[in-house]
């Protein structure tokens, strides 16, 4: 009657990490933040894909990047996450944009 089937670890990346696999365009950024936040400010290259009307199906062909989602400040995306069961997603940035914002990282507008 109840699952108590453990969930799979989510992974975490930090600001810097995710940096570094964009620089290098080896990851796919997933802003899951409502349009209006992500017009005011989103990592460069981000794609926009709201949590409120978000289905992992819908998620664009990677090319064999590592998908990375992100939002705010990390809830968001982790809830996202727990959505992409079957699909090949299992990275949200540690603290979202708030700690991509902290470590100075580029923003685009």
């Amino acid at each position: 009657m109840f699952s108590f089937r453990k969930r799979p670890p989510l992974r975490e990346i930090s600001p810097g990490e995710l940096h570094d696999l964009v620089a290098d365009r080896a990851a796919l950024v997933i802003d899951v933040r409502e349009p209006g936040e992500f017009a005011v400010g989103h990592i460069p290259g981000a794609i926009n894909l709201p949590l409120s009307r978000f289905d992992p199906h819908d998620l664009p062909d990677a090319d064999g990047k590592r998908i990375v989602l992100n939002c705010a400040a990390g809830r968001r995306s982790a809830l996202a996450l727990r959505r992409c069961s079957g699909v090949p997603v299992d990275t949200h940035l540690r603290g979202g944009m708030g700690a991509w914002n902290r470590a100075g990282l580029p923003v685009e507008r």
